[in-house]
C-alpha cells in the first residue's frame, strides 16, 4: 500500500488478481513448503506439493472466501490434502507393482552381436586353416568337421576305409590346432 503497510491476506485474496496473489505467494511459500516437507519428508515431494497447493489456491480463489485474516490455514489444509492424495496414489502404485511378476531378463543385444562376430571370426580362421591342409586331410576335414558328416558316410563318399578317414581326421585336427594357434 501507499503508507508502507502490507494489506492482510483476506484483502489480497478478495482482490484476486495476479499481483495480489503474487504477494500472498511470497508471504507464505516458505511456510507452506516447510509444512509440505514435514508431511512428506522429501524435498522433491515438498516442492511438488507446494506448487500444487498454490496452483489450487489460484484456481479456486474466486470460489473460496477467507474466514480469517490469514490464508495460511487454508493453504496448510490444501497442502495436507494434496500430500495425502499423492501418498495414496503412491501406495496404490506400490501395491500394484508388488502384484506384477518380475519381468523375464532380456538378453543384451550387444552381447549377442559380439558372440556372433567372434564365432564368425573363429569360423573364418578355421576355414582358412582347412584350405592349407594337404588334399586328403582337407577333404576329410571339410566333410567331417565343417559338414558334420559321420565318419562312415565320409568314408563311403570318399571311397576310403573308415580307418583311413579316422587317420586323416586325426592328422587334420592336429594340424588345424597348430595353424589356428599361430593366428590367434
Amino acid at each position: 500500500m501507499a503508507d508502507g503497510t502490507d494489506p492482510p491476506d483476506a484483502v489480497l485474496w478478495a482482490k484476486g488478481d495476479r499481483d495480489a496473489f503474487g504477494l500472498l505467494f511470497e508471504r507464505h511459500v516458505e511456510a507452506v513448503w516447510n509444512h509440505a516437507y514435514r508431511l512428506t519428508a522429501s524435498w522433491d515431494q515438498a516442492h511438488d506439493v507446494t506448487s500444487a497447493t498454490f496452483l489450487t489456491a489460484w484456481r479456486t480463489r474466486r470460489d473460496i472466501t477467507l474466514l480469517r485474516d490469514s490464508a495460511l490455514p487454508l493453504l496448510y489444509t490444501m497442502a495436507a490434502n494434496i500430500a495425502r492424495t499423492a501418498h495414496r496414489g503412491s501406495s496404490r502404485r506400490t501395491r500394484l507393482l508388488r502384484r506384477v511378476p518380475d519381468p523375464s531378463p532380456v538378453d543384451d543385444h550387444a552381447d549377442a552381436v559380439i558372440h556372433r562376430i567372434d564365432t564368425e571370426s573363429r569360423l573364418r580362421r578355421v576355414v582358412d586353416a582347412v584350405r592349407h591342409l594337404p588334399p586328403a586331410q582337407r577333404e576329410v576335414a571339410e566333410l567331417c568337421l565343417l559338414g558334420d558328416l559321420p565318419i562312415a558316410d565320409a568314408a563311403r563318399h570318399l571311397g576310403l576305409a573308415e580307418v583311413s578317414v579316422r587317420s586323416h581326421l586325426s592328422r587334420a585336427r592336429a594340424r588345424l590346432r597348430t595353424l589356428t594357434e599361430d593366428t590367434q
